[in-house]
């Protein structure tokens, strides 16, 4: 049994690793006083845990954008652990729920680990955070002593090709781009060979977001797979979905989309700080089981985090 309020623990834990616990916590407050206060509102001194209490917690948690579907798997895993375990209190609800949570974002997860050389291509839909999710991972693998490019493939916008640039000379990066209009696979194809030419370890490409034209979307990134297949054969590739948290059951059904047109191996939430309902988090994972890999808990360029399951059930719940 995992046991989420322990107190004892955080003696022994360092000053950096407790300082990345707090930012997380503090990007998390809105969800965590969203999910945390409602459920001490019906966990009421003597409650026991039934199913009108289970009832509640449904309900809470599907308003938490935790969705049906999920809340239901949830509801029926505290339920089974609550018997096995002989749990009667309500009190102990928080505690079950955060085990139940856990489970679900830790299930079938590898660790993320960086290797060379890497390509990794970020789709997802305009608006979300694409561009400067780029430019902010660009800066965490450079601080990780990796040497990266990125490749402004979201052709169909001039503004995304100028704000990457700004971002590349942020984090003092090289960065190969066209003409507004090229063909997104050619700008791939150019910071593939400029990759190997430079001994570049991480490629990081920017794509188009144009979700309203499914075929023609699922056709582009095709060819850019393609192209990366064929000319960087020793690449292992990513490819990570960005998604904005504050749009909720919205970033799930994009998410769903995106799955039907791309090899997404992994999630990355921005703006979760500007909601309450983070849920969408573990609605995401456990409806698609795709890693999260990342979450954006702040404006800053150091306010993307590698996603720690633990740290994150720890931060809304404790």
């Amino acid at each position: 049994m995992l046991n989420f309020f322990d107190k004892s623990k955080k003696e022994s834990e360092t000053a950096e690793k407790k300082g990345f616990f707090q930012k997380i916590k503090e990007g998390l407050l809105k969800t965590r006083e969203n999910l945390t206060s409602k459920i001490d509102s019906i966990v009421t001194i003597g409650r026991k845990i039934d199913e009108e209490l289970l009832e509640e917690l449904e309900e809470i948690l599907i308003l938490a954008d935790i969705g049906i579907s999920t809340t239901s798997k949830i509801i029926e895993g505290i339920r089974q652990k609550a018997k096995e375990r002989k749990i009667y209190d309500a009190s102990q609800i928080k505690e079950l729920l955060a085990e139940e949570v856990y489970e679900i974002l830790q299930k079938d997860v590898e660790p993320f680990t960086l290797t060379s050389p890497m390509v990794i291509l970020n789709v997802g839909v305009n608006g979300v955070g694409k561009t400067t999710t780029i430019g902010k991972l660009a800066y965490l693998y450079k601080k990780e002593g990796k040497k990266v490019m990125l490749a402004a493939g979201d052709t169909f916008r001039a503004a995304a090709i100028d704000q990457l640039e700004i971002w590349a000379e942020r984090v003092n990066c090289p960065i190969i781009k066209h003409q507004e209009g090229s063909d997104p696979a050619s700008v791939i194809f150019d910071g593939i060979q400029a990759s190997k030419a430079r001994g570049i370890d991480i490629l990081i490409c920017d794509t188009a977001g144009r979700l309203h034209n499914k075929k023609n979307l699922m056709e582009e990134l095709r060819k850019i797979r393609k192209v990366i297949d064929r000319e960087y054969p020793e690449a292992r590739v990513e490819t990570f979905l960005v998604l904005d948290a504050t749009t909720g059951q919205n970033a799930l059904q994009q998410a769903k989309i995106f799955k039907e047109v791309s090899d997404i191996t992994g999630i990355v939430l921005t703006k979760l700080d500007g909601t309450a309902k983070g849920g969408i988090v573990v609605a995401i994972k456990s409806e698609l089981n795709v890693p999260i890999r990342y979450i954006g808990i702040g404006e800053g360029i150091e306010d993307l985090q590698a996603f720690d399951a633990k740290s994150f059930v720890s931060a809304i719940f404790q």
